[in-house]
């Protein structure tokens, strides 16, 4: 990718988020991860509630970027490499943010953890996950084309293709089931962003 495309790339995604919330001392980077239907982005929002932080969802931005989107390899290679680019200048700016995007693989994540590491803010790992029979139920409007919530176009079908490339997460992160309470996960999640 060009420098240019770059540049402007995360400019364009900069003017999507709309208002930022107020630059911190401290920011910390929230990374939730997990499978298309596990409640990411639900889980994301409950914790915004509650901490005044931008989420950068990944299935907007790549809209943004790509009205159409066709979800190929260097599609998404050029927008997480814009995306990698606006958390770091975020972060700098003292930005506190969640990443919501599926980061499946630790290959992935090693990405963000470098961000964090140099950088020097704290990095907050959650993985999400529901119970299979919930997600298809979950995902089963997006499949007949009814109106959902969030960006995703990600069915069923997307969902079984993805699951084998879950791989562990090698640091501390919570894990949270969202077909149960989260509240106790949002709790711990909060008390340490707040520590």
């Amino acid at each position: 990718m060009e420098p240019t495309q770059l540049v402007s790339d995360v400019e364009r995604l900069t003017e999507s988020l709309g208002q930022l919330p107020d630059p911190v001392a401290e920011p910390t980077f929230i990374a939730v991860s997990g499978l298309p239907g596990t409640g990411k982005s639900y889980f994301c929002n409950k914790l915004a509630e509650r901490l005044p932080f931008i989420i950068l969802e990944s299935d907007a931005l790549r809209k943004t970027l790509f009205p159409s989107p066709s979800y190929s390899s260097q599609e998404s290679s050029r927008l997480f490499r814009a995306c990698h680019h606006l958390i770091e200048k975020l972060l700098k700016k003292g930005i506190p943010l969640i990443l919501d995007a599926t980061n499946l693989s630790e290959r992935y994540r090693e990405r963000l953890y470098n961000i964090a590491d140099r950088l020097d803010v704290k990095l907050i790992l959650v993985r999400v996950e529901a119970p299979p029979q919930v997600v298809y139920e979950r995902l089963k409007p997006r499949r007949e084309g009814l109106n959902v919530v969030g960006e995703s176009d990600a069915d069923w079908a997307v969902y079984q293709k993805m699951k084998p490339s879950v791989q562990k997460i090698h640091r501390n992160h919570y894990a949270v089931d969202t077909s149960r309470d989260i509240t106790p996960v949002l709790e711990k999640v909060v008390r340490e962003v707040e520590r």
